[in-house]
């Protein structure tokens, strides 16, 4: 067994281990690549190269959406709940089954396109700032198939932009990237 793959068991083990004397509930699934603990994927300069960045496309080749997945693809990693196939389904709902992908098999999905420069966020785009530079208005809006953060800042003229958003709904989202429609988020 390699370094790394005794070093996961050993996790792994010791997760167990604190689980059952804590009595912590503990979900298990596949262990991260390594990487991806330290690495936020740029999924908009993955998409740009496979679909040109075009989140609804379907070209007739058997893939959908920005990322290009596969009806079985899309389906095996829980993509269904949201729509049938990923051209369907919203950048944030497709940038959630990559994710879940991502966290199995690393960028193997995305054999070209994974390589590419800028496929990873480094240094301060890795994170948003948390710092709101207004404070909330006590407006609220619902989301819609297809807005972004920014989209609704623009629109309502948000100070501060999307940044600004996410840190008002810090409690509501886990992501600046996953807003999903029907969701009432404080402007």
């Amino acid at each position: 067994m390699s370094r790394i793959g005794s070093r996961r068991v050993r996790l792994a083990l010791t997760t167990l281990v604190t689980a059952g004397v804590t009595g912590a509930g503990v979900l298990f699934g596949p262990v991260a690549p390594a990487q991806s603990a330290a690495r936020q994927v740029n999924w908009d300069v993955v998409a740009k190269c496979e679909s040109g960045g075009r989140w609804h496309i379907d070209t007739g080749n058997g893939y959908y959406g920005g990322l290009q997945f596969s009806r079985s693809t899309w389906k095996s990693n829980g993509g269904t709940r949201y729509a049938p196939t990923a051209d369907k389904a919203t950048k944030a709902q497709q940038i959630a089954i990559a994710e879940r992908l991502y966290q199995k098999r690393g960028l193997k999905p995305w054999p070209v396109c994974g390589k590419k420069a800028g496929v990873y966020r480094t240094g301060s785009t890795a994170k948003p700032s948390t710092k709101p530079s207004a404070k909330p208005s006590g407006k609220t809006y619902v989301v819609r198939s297809g807005d972004t953060l920014a989209s609704i800042a623009r629109k309502f003229k948000i100070k501060g932009g999307w940044r600004t958003l996410f840190a008002h709904n810090k409690d509501r989202l886990a992501s600046p990237n996953l807003i999903y429609p029907g969701q009432r988020i404080r402007l």
